[in-house]
């Protein structure tokens, strides 16, 4: 592996699964959400262009940090090397779950 290590990201997000690559991922400062930064992106310096991976580029352009919900995470993998991020439909059932609460606040009538 090299000096820093890649982490490969996987979730959901309307409806879609988003597999982007990134340096750092933590718990981060917000409960519930787990934080992604210094997203990385393949390099233009090939003549082939992935519009997928355009796609997710351009969402992700100018964030510095992103904060995503713990129940949308699929996967995180530290990887030896970077793949496309890519953007693809879920496969199987058309049905997203609804996001169910991490914490329920207790019954106040007791």
């Amino acid at each position: 592996m090299g000096d820093k290590p890649i982490y490969k990201v996987i979730f959901l997000n309307q409806g879609q699964v988003y597999e982007v690559y990134a340096r750092s991922v933590s718990q981060g400062g917000l409960f519930g959400f787990v934080e992604v930064e210094q997203l990385v992106f393949g390099e233009r310096s090939t003549v082939v262009v992935d519009p997928s991976e355009e796609k997710i580029k351009a969402e992700f352009d100018n964030v510095r940090r992103t904060y995503l919900p713990m129940h949308s995470i699929v996967r995180i993998d530290e990887v030896d090397k970077q793949g496309a991020s890519k953007i693809s439909e879920v496969s199987g059932d058309k049905v997203t779950p609804f996001p169910v609460p991490i914490y329920t606040p207790g019954d106040s009538s007791s």
